[in-house]
């Protein structure tokens, strides 16, 4: 039976349905669905600057899965995490995210739109293993999305949680 995660844009309380592809990334779903067993998972909203058209939250390094179902090129409903080591983001960035310097952290993200590419100017290339696709509200969480760009991501948290099987789909 499939496994299902909501992923909700908490103070627009705008909701989306993603499934996870427990075939093509089994390591990545299955530490997300560990990581979520203690309840959601989510933190501060952010709009990407250099991929385009995500969102994303960092949250506390859970697990180290390694890459799979990578990509670089993430299409609408993609949802994606990034594990980044201790010594690979910014220090600006990690001050302001409350991020541990040696711990690193683990991004979670959600693309919503077309002609996104992962590159940053620090570090190069920056795929990201796919572990779940939006297959419900992609739509209205794509609109709220773009209004997180537009308007502000301040107070604004993006939060993951294990989408009971009877309540999916």
């Amino acid at each position: 039976m499939s496994k299902f995660i909501r992923i909700t844009l908490a103070r627009r309380a705008v909701s989306c349905v993603a499934e996870l592809l427990e075939k093509d990334a089994p390591r990545t779903s299955a530490a997300v669905w560990q990581a979520l067993e203690g309840g959601p998972l989510g933190g501060d909203a952010q709009h990407a600057k250099y991929a385009r058209n995500e969102v994303y939250t960092m949250v506390p390094r859970f697990a180290e899965v390694g890459r799979e179902n990578t990509t670089i090129t993430p299409i609408p409903g993609d949802v994606v995490l990034f594990d980044f080591g201790g010594g690979m983001l910014d220090s600006a960035f990690k001050d302001d995210q409350g991020i541990d310097q040696d711990a690193g952290a683990i991004d979670l993200a959600i693309f919503y739109g077309r002609n996104n590419l992962l590159i940053n100017g620090d570090v190069g290339w920056v795929p990201g293993n796919v572990y779940a696709t939006i297959v419900e509200g992609l739509d209205g969480m794509a609109e709220a999305c773009h209004d997180v760009w537009r308007s502000g991501s301040v107070g604004e948290r993006l939060v993951y949680e294990r989408l009971d099987p009877a309540d999916a789909r």
